[in-house]
């Protein structure tokens, strides 16, 4: 039990991840189910950054390091900044995807007036 309540943060991205999932199948708004595309996209992003905190490690830069070393270094005193680079990334292209997906919103409803999908597969028939 003590492990499934240290874990908190996880249940938390489950849960976000959960009300995005539920507000892409759900909703009839297009602009809800982007919004709901957005909550999950971030527990994912919230998720991974979060693998690659380790409690009382350091960042990943070696003093000394462009001389000769004299000690072995120990891996596990160390974060690892991959998880965050590549998120970094994620971001960008999350925002970007955003944009692109309003501009389309905005010009779905300047064409059928409205942003609801019933509404537009009714009037595509």
């Amino acid at each position: 039990m003590e492990f499934i309540i240290s874990k908190y943060n996880y249940w938390m991205y489950i849960v976000l991840m959960m009300i995005g999932f539920y507000a892409m199948i759900a909703k009839r708004n297009l602009v809800k189910k982007l919004l709901g595309l957005n909550i999950f996209q971030w527990a994912i992003i919230l998720f991974y950054v979060s693998t690659g905190v380790k409690k009382g490690a350091t960042i990943p830069i070696i003093e000394g390091g462009h001389g000769e070393l004299v000690h072995a270094v120990n891996a596990a005193q160390y974060l690892n900044p991959l998880p965050h680079v590549l998120m970094l990334t994620a971001i960008v292209v999350g925002v970007s995807t955003t944009g692109v997906a309003l501009a389309l919103i905005v010009l779905i409803y300047r064409r059928f007036g409205t942003v609801e999908e019933d509404e537009i597969l009714e009037a595509l028939k």
